[in-house]
């Protein structure tokens, strides 16, 4: 690979650095983000200035989080330092921490209209410091993805495998293949020859007018999970005000327990108001199919409309995105139904 692709053009990429494992340091308290840590490794490793490595500035962020302390405030945040630098950079790799990746990278997929330019985040379930550790080559794969591939989507690296980022799920708390997107193949996989599935790289129609940011989001969403015995008392008082759309986290192809008269009148009432029931599945693989079963037409009836084989990771940003944009209750409801960042498999449109 020397003589090849990544010597004809030197690209230039923008490291972000949000915190996370990768960076961390040992404290009194656990590990944590160290400020200016990750900086210093990398500058000490001289694998990061090899000939074959694209040229890269390193950004920090403030605070540097641990993932679980994420919020759509630093989605956000990412999402506008992204903008800020988008003319000076070929692409950028964001690092960041594994437990709320995949909700980072599923809202940057649809924040970031007309992108064209791949983002690539990844960390690491070892931080760099430690001899044995997967963040460095989890930083090489990225980097040389971003640098050498035209891929204008937001991804996750980890492990050897590019995944696209809105169809990512942390499946794994202890090793390195943390990630998986089970209804989607890998867009990319890093072995002795890097290849790449190009008939299922996205790329977007819809935004043709360059780069912009949506940066507002309506965070008046949640999650429910359903479970045998589930009452109306529930789900009614889990559909009350403030909250503006749910993501049902449904039985098999999004089937609920519709003979229970207290648990549809919560979801009628809800729906009637103007509250978004998207209906996904509890299941990892697989897609929600409303017209299969009595009881997923029961919830259709009561208002849901499908999530098909979207993670709930993307139809919660989704539906973030989609209301933070002042859509009314039945846009939002067509949008949802309408793959937008090659989050689901099947349109409606």
């Amino acid at each position: 690979m020397i003589n090849g692709v990544y010597k004809k053009m030197k690209k230039k990429l923008l490291i972000v650095y949000t915190g996370g494992t990768i960076g961390m340091k040992k404290s009194p308290d656990g590990w944590i983000p160290a400020s200016g840590f990750l900086k210093e490794l990398m500058n000490e490793n001289r694998v990061f200035r090899n000939e074959v490595m694209p040229d890269f500035d390193i950004l920090e962020l403030e605070p540097l989080l641990d993932s679980s302390d994420m919020s759509p405030d630093d989605w956000v945040k990412i999402a506008k330092v992204i903008e800020q630098h988008y003319t000076d950079y070929q692409g950028f790799v964001v690092l960041h921490g594994t437990d709320t990746m995949a909700y980072t990278a599923s809202a940057l997929s649809f924040m970031l209209e007309g992108l064209e330019k791949p983002v690539i985040l990844t960390g690491s379930q070892i931080p760099m410091m430690l001899p044995r550790n997967d963040a460095t080559e989890n930083i090489i794969g990225a980097m040389l993805f971003a640098a050498n591939h035209e891929i204008p989507e937001v991804c996750v690296f980890f492990d050897n495998i590019l995944l696209r980022g809105c169809r990512t799920q942390k499946v794994n708390a202890e090793g390195f293949r943390a990630f998986e997107s089970p209804n989607l193949p890998p867009l990319g996989i890093g072995g002795i020859h890097i290849k790449i599935n190009r008939n299922i790289v996205f790329r977007s129609e819809m935004d043709t007018n360059g780069l912009t940011v949506q940066s507002q989001l309506d965070t008046r969403v949640g999650v429910l999970w359903l479970f045998p015995g589930i009452t109306g008392e529930i789900v009614k008082n889990y559909l009350r005000p403030p909250i503006k759309g749910v993501v049902i986290q449904a039985f098999g192809s999004g089937n609920g327990p519709v003979s229970n008269q207290a648990f549809i009148q919560a979801l009628t009432e809800a729906n009637d108001r103007g509250v978004v029931l998207v209906d996904c599945t509890q299941c990892t693989v697989g897609t929600v199919l409303l017209a299969d079963y009595a009881t997923g037409t029961g919830m259709a009836r009561a208002g849901l409309v499908s999530g098909y084989d979207m993670t709930p990771e993307a139809a919660l940003t989704k539906l973030a995105y989609l209301l933070g944009k002042g859509y009314s209750p039945e846009e939002v409801k067509q949008w949802m139904n309408t793959n937008m960042r090659g989050e689901m498999t099947v349109s409606m449109t």
